[in-house]
């Protein structure tokens, strides 16, 4: 996909048409020294369970609807949902129905 200094995709939902029933399926979109992008699709029900990143990560919700858990507070996400989480923020996502999210992961710079 990386082309001349660039990476150029239309439209993200054409990536993953198909989730499975019972499965999260992800794929890595773009990946350098400072970011990694990975677009996930999550099944109705499936869930991610708390766990923590080393870097900091920005999720950003692009279709259906999940529960989320950032450190203590629960929230709801859904089309148009961006987080930003610090380094070791724990959390946890579930989607309540067929759920899109692309993961930006900030990798430090040396």
């Amino acid at each position: 996909m990386a082309k001349q200094g660039y990476a150029y995709i239309k439209k993200l939902e054409t990536l993953l048409t198909e989730i499975p029933p019972d499965t999260i399926v992800s794929r890595t979109l773009h990946e350098d020294d400072a970011a990694k992008s990975v677009l996930f699709g999550f099944a109705a029900g499936q869930s991610l369970s708390e766990h923590t990143a080393a870097i900091p990560a920005i999720l950003h919700f692009l279709q259906g609807e999940a529960d989320l858990r950032l450190g203590d507070q629960a929230l709801t996400a859904g089309p148009g949902t961006w987080v930003h989480m610090d380094a070791n923020l724990p959390h946890s996502i579930t989607a309540r129905r067929p759920t899109l999210m692309l993961l930006h992961l900030l990798k430090a710079k040396g």
